[in-house]
């Protein structure tokens, strides 16, 4: 493969930078993720069922996962959820153990399930993703990863990419200077300010709606979104928070077509 500057793809020509969000993007981790949270919800649910008996239905791996929590902290997405559903859960004590009686014990048992599977079947980057990556690095184009998860130096790492990017913001480092998560900008803010490069002139790669409406928020001068569900109505979605172009994997951009915008 052509690794010089002309091989960057056209859509991707002329960006001072590129910054990719992890999970669903990079590593197929948003898989583990949903895996994890459907449990911790789903027992959540049976514990604490709520009154209304059309808010008990099982937590959707896909449509729930995305439109509550993917792309978001593990407690933002473990309240935004919880609310969905008419839960009236006290938000407890940072100390709390996995669990169901408050927000975080929730959260920590999905913190829980996602390490255990984790160590039992680790995690695996896209191929196209790295393909992509592999062509960006060697036309030395800044990257950096900006994840909300804590795991997300881990993931890359097992994933053998993490030598791919100049920078990265994940949720150890959001918790360290106090950045709110997404839709919030700021994890891709200071993405960019890591790069030395403008959001304008850089491009932003997201799955998640929260994630693609951070993008948008924060300024970037092209926001890419990963639909992986490969559905009408998610690829509608994205669009609508932002998007300027939605592919169903990184490796389409390699290709001579342009994508479908």
């Amino acid at each position: 493969m052509n690794t010089t500057a002309e091989a960057v793809p056209r859509v991707l020509r002329g960006m001072a930078g590129v910054i990719l969000d992890n999970d669903g993007v990079i590593t197929d981790s948003a898989r583990v993720h949903a895996a994890a949270w459907k449990e911790a919800f789903d027992a959540c649910l049976r514990d604490h069922p709520p009154p209304d008996p059309a808010q008990r239905r099982p937590f959707d791996a896909r449509e729930d996962y995305l439109r509550y929590v993917d792309g978001k902290s593990r407690l933002d997405g473990a309240a935004d959820f919880l609310a969905s559903r008419g839960f009236d859960l006290p938000l407890g004590d940072p100390a709390d153990g996995p669990g169901t009686d408050t927000v975080r014990a929730v959260a920590a048992l999905k913190e829980k399930l996602f390490t255990d599977r984790l160590r039992e079947h680790g995690v695996d980057a896209f191929p196209g993703t790295v393909r992509l990556l592999t062509v960006l690095h060697s036309a030395r184009v800044p990257l950096a990863a900006a994840s909300a998860s804590r795991h997300a130096r881990e993931l890359l790492e097992r994933a053998g990419v993490l030598d791919f990017f100049d920078a990265l913001v994940d949720g150890v480092e959001a918790a360290r200077l106090g950045l709110p998560g997404k839709p919030d900008p700021a994890l891709f803010l200071e993405a960019a300010r890591r790069l030395d490069v403008a959001p304008a002139a850089a491009a932003a790669v997201e799955d998640a709606l929260a994630g693609v409406e951070a993008a948008r928020r924060g300024g970037f001068g092209l926001v890419i979104g990963v639909d992986r569900a490969r559905t009408p109505q998610t690829r509608a979605e994205l669009l609508k928070q932002g998007a300027d172009l939605v592919v169903h994997d990184l490796g389409e951009l390699l290709t001579e077509e342009s994508p479908e915008n």
